[in-house]
């Protein structure tokens, strides 16, 4: 084995030897566990002793660590304080910036801290402990460095590395951090005065491109990041790092510094650039990740996988919860795969086009075949377009970080100049936000992928291989290239309706409306949105001449004032309405929905769990929304209007069985939602009836997260379009149009 690829599987051991430790168990943990000891025992033929010997020292200090700190942190004072719910004063220092959120419709912060000293029950202890405090308010004074004393109760952490959380009752003034804390903020705050000028979008983007400040970035944005595969530049990471790096070599190199030199110029970057954007997880990676650039500068590629495979168990070894972290999954993949596949790739371009555009799609192809199987594990789905979006919006991305930090330093001195670099910065940031946008809004944008991730392990190298082969060779390359290209931008329609649909979301902009079949031709409508055009056209294509039932859940205009549209040319067999009432349809028979009561007709029928007769509607028509459970060819599926979180509530102590395998996720998919009611539903499956562009933030990143969290694939109307959940062969898939 090649001395620069030893520690390769010590690296890999390490790895997974950490997430194994501080998450109980994960079957991902375990599978990179097993992949490294595969590889160390592959490679007892070529150095077995050498090997085997830095695997298990590696392995060994790893799992010391793990144990030291899961220790240090359950025999800690102020978890058993903790445990108590104590009151307790408490001397903390900010280890990462308030973040805002909104609780109960009141605005409030949560912000990672450090507890020096706690006084609780008679006792004043010393302790050097995490914590996760949620305070109160959009206090813009806690950043990190800053110490201040806080009263609050203690509560049990879930997360292994945090002692306690505290609810924060009363706190004192923040004392100024260390110096270098403060002139980073100063920085910091002079980038965001360096685009306050610019539109919206590009105001928010360029502070989370130059240090990572994502938190003016919308929903909307995010997810379309999400779909076109350029969240990585939203955060803080190896490719941000990399620009300053690169900026500060070039510099340097003029200036006539040779290779100690640079060494010592990259290493001082790197710590300034940790100040500048917090030593948070995902900066302390893209750190280790920029120190493996700088000695790949330094040895080569082979030079450079030997200094990430160190990067990895260095980091692991002193904080063995960065194992887990998405972030450092996919950085330090991303950075393995373009040390190692991205040379390769590149020299058989050069045989055919100029050494530049070859590295230019060299390094976003290795680093998203090398990442495939991780996001296909954190997500559910692989982005088609990443490749495609890292091309078009690669050369924007130095050129705003850049701007956005020479932009920040000047304006630390004179506003104004900043605001001209700032303006550069924001046209490079327009230009990636139209290409995220666009590229999201591709039909074919993101596969979903419903076998387990592992199988990835298999099917990837497959495709490297190949795709390594066919750029030797130009026209077919740039013939699979084009194919592609075309297969995202106009992918084969499907047939409508698909065979074995059992719902289909409509897509009717901002408003609810769905489709249950009965028989051909007829279906159970839930829901009509606003316009009459939307739904007429929904119902026209499923080949609906006829409703038995015509559900509408509440009087709310986005789910019942598009009814003449479903009515149209259609026959209504019966209208059911829940209590806060709905629009009179001529010639159909008209009833209030009353709990318990069913309907069966062909292959639907459907059970009312809500609203109960005394909910009155009072000005929430959203909490007596009729919620229905209905099955459809063994299929369960719960309907849930516009519930919100107390209604959802309510809901569960009424008994109602809620359970069902897919969910149309209440009021759009709003931040209104109680994690407790989605857990008892259990789904698989989720649709979310949203408006493109819909001024309410719809669907919240919070519900999605809950989702996430959950394992719940979901479907969203302003991205999919018409959203139909089939069985086939007892299998649940979903089809769009």
């Amino acid at each position: 084995m090649s001395h620069d690829l030893r520690m390769l599987p010590a690296a890999l051991v390490a790895w997974g030897a950490a997430a194994w430790l501080v998450t109980a168990g994960s079957p991902a943990a375990l599978t990179v566990t097993v992949g490294g000891v595969a590889v160390a025992f592959a490679a007892v033929r070529f150095a077995p002793l050498r090997v085997l010997a830095l695997t298990s020292v590696c392995l060994a200090a790893v799992a010391a660590s793990c144990a030291w700190r899961l220790t240090t942190v359950e025999h800690s004072p102020l978890t058993r304080l903790a445990d108590q719910h104590r009151l307790a004063t408490m001397d903390v220092e900010v280890v990462r910036d308030a973040r805002p959120f909104s609780h109960r419709g009141q605005d409030a912060a949560v912000v990672e801290v450090r507890v020096r000293r706690v006084v609780a029950a008679g006792q004043d202890l010393r302790v050097r402990d995490r914590a996760t405090a949620f305070v109160d308010g959009t206090p813009d004074d806690l950043v990190v460095g800053r110490r201040l004393v806080v009263v609050g109760r203690l509560g049990p952490s879930d997360a292994s590395e945090e002692a306690a959380v505290i609810d924060v009752v009363r706190r004192g003034p923040t004392d100024r951090a260390a110096w270098w804390w403060e002139a980073s903020e100063r920085v910091r705050e002079g980038v965001r005065r360096a685009v306050s000028h610019l539109p919206e979008e590009p105001r928010a983007l360029v502070p989370a491109l130059v240090d990572g400040d994502d938190t003016r970035v919308s929903e909307e944005v995010e997810e379309d990041f999400r779909r076109s595969g350029l969240t990585h530049l939203m955060a803080v990471s190896g490719t941000n790092l990399t620009i300053v790096l690169a900026v500060v070599m070039l510099l340097a190199r003029a200036s006539g510094l040779r290779r100690r030199g640079l060494w010592v110029a990259g290493a001082l970057s790197i710590v300034a650039f940790v100040l500048l954007a917090r030593p948070d997880p995902s900066v302390v990676r893209a750190a280790a990740m920029g120190a493996v650039g700088v000695a790949a500068l330094g040895f080569g590629a082979r030079g450079g996988v030997r200094a990430l495979c160190w990067a990895v168990v260095g980091l692991v070894f002193l904080d063995p919860w960065l194992s887990r972290t998405p972030g450092f999954v996919l950085s330090a993949v991303a950075t393995g795969g373009i040390l190692l596949l991205a040379p390769v790739l590149a020299a058989r371009l050069e045989r055919w086009m100029p050494r530049w555009c070859a590295l230019a799609i060299a390094v976003p192809v290795a680093a998203q075949l090398a990442c495939t199987p991780a996001i296909a594990a954190l997500s559910g789905e692989v982005s088609l377009v990443a490749v495609f979006a890292n091309l078009l919006a690669g050369p924007a991305v130095a050129p705003a970080t850049v701007a956005g930090l020479v932009g920040g330093v000047l304006a630390v001195a004179w506003v104004p100049l900043g605001q001209a670099c700032g303006l550069v910065a924001g046209l490079c940031a327009g230009w990636i936000l139209t290409i995220g946008h666009r590229a999201a809004d591709m039909e074919a944008a993101s596969l979903e992928w419903h076998a387990p991730w592992q199988v990835l392990l298999a099917v990837v190298p497959v495709a490297t291989w190949l795709v390594v082969r066919l750029s030797a060779r130009p026209a077919v390359f740039v013939g699979v290239a084009l194919g592609l290209v075309v297969g995202i931008w106009r992918p084969p329609e499907t047939g409508w309706p698909p065979d074995g649909w059992v719902m289909v979301t409509c897509d009717v902009g901002q408003g609810d409306a769905s489709v249950l079949p009965v028989a051909e031709g007829e279906a159970v409508v839930i829901d009509t949105g606003e316009e009459d055009a939307p739904v007429d056209r929904c119902l026209t294509a499923l080949g609906i001449r006829r409703i038995r039932l015509l559900v509408l859940t509440h009087g709310d205009a986005d789910h019942v004032d598009g009814w003449r549209g479903a009515v149209d040319g259609r026959r209504v067999d019966q209208v059911a309405v829940g209590t806060s009432g709905g629009p009179l349809i001529p010639g159909a028979p008209r009833h209030v929905a009353e709990v318990g009561e069913t309907f069966s007709s062909g292959e639907t029928a459907a059970e009312v769990l809500w609203p109960p007769p005394e909910a009155a509607p009072g000005s929430d028509r959203n909490a007596v929304s009729v919620v229905l459970r209905a099955t459809v060819r063994g299929v369960r599926l719960l309907l849930t209007g516009d519930v919100g979180a107390e209604a959802q509530q309510r809901i569960l102590r009424s008994g109602a069985d809620v359970g069902a395998d897919v969910l149309k996720v209440p009021h759009h998919g709003s931040a209104d939602q109680d994690g407790r009611f989605l857990t008892a539903v259990g789904a698989s499956v989720a649709t979310i009836g949203v408006g493109a562009d819909n001024d309410y933030g719809h669907p919240s990143a919070a519900l999605l997260m809950r989702l996430r969290e959950r394992g719940v694939r979901w479907w969203r109307t302003d991205l999919d379009g018409d959203v139909a959940v089939v069985v086939r062969d007892g299998r649940l898939s979903v089809v769009t149009r």
